[in-house]
């Protein structure tokens, strides 16, 4: 069992920051990969980035050049920096770990971030 924690979504004026976290509760080095996603109102959830196991990212087209995914293992947290936010990104944002074993992909519960014009 993994819980997944996410913690530093907030209200922030539009071209402004914020950095969210997602603390595992074992080593995140078990992970295959881990993922940030999120939930527009009235939208269907979507894939913002993913770091492998590797540590390789990826980002959807929405957030590239402005978000930028990392971990750190020493400390089981995996973060999504967010820079230049725009209204558009308004969002519950969640993260997902997909463990190797037993083969399982767990979600956190979710951190709001709102951003105003």
């Amino acid at each position: 069992q993994v819980q997944l924690v996410e913690s530093g979504g907030g209200l922030v004026k539009a071209g402004g920051s914020l950095r969210l976290s997602c603390a595992a509760s074992r080593s995140i080095l078990g992970a295959s990969a881990m993922e940030w996603h999120r939930q527009a109102p009235g939208k269907q959830r979507e894939l913002v980035a993913v770091i492998t196991w590797g540590g390789i990212a990826t980002y959807a087209d929405a957030v590239k050049d402005r978000f930028t995914i990392s971990r750190d293992v020493s400390k089981n947290t995996m973060y999504l920096e967010m820079n230049n936010l725009k209204p558009e990104d308004t969002a519950d944002y969640y993260c997902n770990a997909a463990m190797k074993v037993p083969p399982r992909v767990y979600w956190g519960q979710g951190t709001q971030v709102t951003v105003f014009s």
